[in-house]
């Protein structure tokens, strides 16, 4: 099994591994690319660095991924400015989905003990330390807005609402608003947040 087979399978393997590099690197290339390049040219970009996307979708510059490769989005997503996703593990986003500015998606985690964590030499004599990644679900609807974080392994359900500044850290149930740090449910969506709409 390669050491990118472990990845996406959340099993330990070593980011220094070779293969792992050379990704990482043309998707810093393609988000640089996208980041300097006019309006009319980052669609394009943007679909070879994504693992998959819809028709409708627009990332405000500027962009950092870990590998693009695992990030899937659905139809009309809109992310503000300063997007970092760690996509270590798939990263899945659903339709009507926005991000305000300055969110970070982190799929990846490191051993708690230090042991476990420290840095190693391999037979080649790079040195690397082992981690491993949870993916990330963000399901139809949701706003995330300015200055989060959502970790790995969390899902957030149909519709919700994440206010600015949390640290999503567990699974946020569908139709709700969840604030803080660590993020938590502080009461359900209802017809009472409907705005009049200007038609």
């Amino acid at each position: 099994m390669t050491e990118k087979e472990k990845m996406v399978k959340g099993m330990l393997y070593n980011p220094a591994d070779k293969e792992l590099q050379l990704l990482r690197r043309r998707v810093r290339d393609l988000a640089e690319k996208y980041n300097r390049a006019d309006p009319e040219e980052r669609e394009e970009i943007m679909r070879q660095i994504l693992g998959g996307c819809k028709e409708h979708f627009y990332f405000e510059p500027d962009v950092r991924f870990d590998y693009g490769i695992n990030i899937f989005i659905g139809e009309h997503f809109y992310a503000n400015y300063n997007l970092t996703i760690l996509d270590c593990a798939r990263v899945q986003i659903g339709n009507n989905v926005m991000f305000g500015p300055n969110i970070t998606l982190a799929t990846p985690v490191h051993p708690m003990l230090l042991e476990d964590r420290r840095m190693r030499q391999a037979a080649d004599g790079t040195w690397f330390d082992y981690e491993y990644a949870k993916p990330i679900t963000v399901e139809d609807g949701v706003w995330i807005a300015s200055c989060v974080t959502v970790n790995g392994g969390v899902t957030i359900g149909k519709n919700s609402v994440i206010g600015s500044g949390s640290v999503v850290t567990r699974d946020i149930p569908e139709g709700v608003f969840a604030a803080g740090v660590p993020c938590r449910v502080i009461r359900k969506l209802t017809d009472k947040d409907k705005m009049e709409l200007p038609e």
